[in-house]
């Protein structure tokens, strides 16, 4: 809770016209998407770099959308997002330099076990989603042009859908991120855009559980992205990218995204996805 608040505020403060985060050496600022931070590898790489280097890494957590808004005030180093059709427009204004692959999971589609809609086992996420439209079976959205939400909405564009009606609703604290919309869904009995991660954490505490999943179309990529120093001369480049090297090495950030989560779920929560890590790792 206290981390939450403390993300809320920072947001605030980042958000707030001529106020601004003076960087100094040995720190780096990073705005992240909220779901690796609840999953605990966003302070997990932190940590480890620090303990290897010396140099801190901190951050602000906030859905894709608002952490690109955040980084284009130039109060932050990097960004940790989920979101290819935002990354690239940022990049495109000059706000930041290039996306490096770092990580990715899967999107799931989560509802009551009785399934209403009649989704379960289908192999497309798309024809599922189509099915929950067809048949206004309860849907729960965050609706806050994070990651995750745009990625479903992705998926309902490709199909010509525009989802509306008392069957769509959009969480009012969908903002806060993955868990609580989650959480707030299974007290509906609703279906749900997830991704997998978000399920692995909470899959003890609710009562959804998978209906669809393992679609190539729902794969989840995660980049960073370093903050443009030609455009904001404060930012810290040189650690950023000691920090991103660090991130992409194989024997080092990639090994523990490779194995973060196989103790607590039998599974990695995220697979490594650097260039780097690809290379080494080419069959």
């Amino acid at each position: 809770m206290i981390k939450r608040w403390l993300s809320v505020l920072l947001s605030f403060f980042f958000l707030v016209p001529g106020l601004c985060w003076a960087q100094k050496g040995g720190f780096v600022f990073m705005a992240s998407t909220i779901g690796p931070i609840d999953s605990g590898i966003v302070g997990a790489l932190e940590d480890q770099f620090e303990k290897e280097t010396g140099i801190r890494v901190r951050h602000v957590g906030a859905g894709t959308g608002a952490a690109l808004k955040i980084a284009e005030k130039g109060n932050i180093d990097l960004v940790m997002a989920h979101a290819k059709s935002l990354e690239e427009k940022f990049i495109a204004g000059g706000y930041g330099t290039e996306r490096v692959p770092l990580m990715y999971n899967d999107f799931v589609i989560l509802g009551p076990a009785s399934d209403p809609a009649g989704i379960k086992g289908m192999k497309s996420g798309a024809e599922a989603l189509k099915t929950i439209a067809a048949k206004q079976a309860l849907f729960i959205t965050r609706g806050d042009r994070s990651g995750t939400h745009v990625a479903e909405m992705d998926i309902w564009g490709n199909e010509g859908i525009k989802p509306a009606g008392s069957w769509y609703v959009t969480y009012e604290k969908g903002t806060e991120g993955n868990v609580p919309t989650t959480r707030f869904a299974d007290s509906k009995g609703a279906y749900v855009f997830m991704d997998r991660a978000t399920y692995l954490a909470l899959q003890k505490e609710i009562k959804l559980v998978i209906l669809v999943e393992n679609d190539e179309a729902l794969l989840n990529y995660i980049s960073i992205i370093p903050v443009n120093p030609k455009k904001f001369s404060r930012v810290n480049h040189a650690d950023t990218m000691t920090f991103v090297k660090w991130l992409t090495d194989p024997a080092k950030g990639q090994k523990i995204i490779a194995e973060f989560g196989k103790d607590k779920y039998g599974a990695p929560l995220f697979f490594a996805n650097s260039k780097e890590w690809q290379a080494a790792h080419k069959k």
